[in-house]
């Protein structure tokens, strides 16, 4: 038996670790578009479940799919094309709160277990220059949502309710338990 984990964040790697000691990484090569038919608050989930599907293919192997979407309002916040595109995402976030949804999905012989885990996160308002100097760290531009609060984007944080390693990228906690049960 072979647990998989199709994803190529070294964050949600790092934080599997405290779920499963041995584990291999692949990560999934999916069309991550949306159908129109999948809500804001489903599209974490949706694209876990395309993502572990897509590695399911051993007898005995449990694939575990995720991933992690911001959403203010309607829209989602995935990560950012460029700078400016960070740079527009940390403006629409200033000041508000918005949610971090991670979806997870474990597929195993004995079937499908997925979840979302939704955390909320309040930003103070941010200033121009404060944004201007976080884009130029470099660091939001492979996060949903434009930044990272396990590292320099912490600043930007007013507060979290919630889960706070969902919002890195993994519902540690949750995910235990959910790989107990499959």
């Amino acid at each position: 038996m072979a647990i998989i984990l199709a994803s190529a964040s070294p964050r949600r790697q790092e934080l599997f670790r405290f779920v499963s000691e041995s584990f291999e990484v692949i990560p999934a090569n999916v069309d991550e578009t949306i159908p129109d038919s999948v809500s804001a608050e489903d599209t974490a989930q949706y694209l876990a479940e395309k993502k572990a599907f897509s590695l399911k293919r051993n007898v005995g192997d449990i694939v575990v799919g995720c991933d992690t979407v911001v959403v203010l309002g309607n829209a989602v916040l995935g990560k950012p094309v460029d700078s400016a595109d960070a740079t527009a995402m940390l403006h629409m976030l200033s000041g508000k709160v918005h949610k971090v949804i991670t979806g997870v999905c474990i597929v195993s012989d004995k079937g499908k277990n997925a979840f979302a885990q939704v955390t909320k996160v309040e930003f103070y308002p941010l200033t121009d220059e404060e944004i201007d100097s976080y884009v130029a760290t470099g660091d939001p531009m492979d996060k949903a949502g434009a930044y990272g609060i396990q590292s320099e984007g912490c600043v930007l944080v007013k507060g979290i309710k919630g889960d706070f390693f969902n919002v890195v990228g993994l519902p540690v906690a949750r995910l235990k338990r959910a790989l107990t049960d499959i």
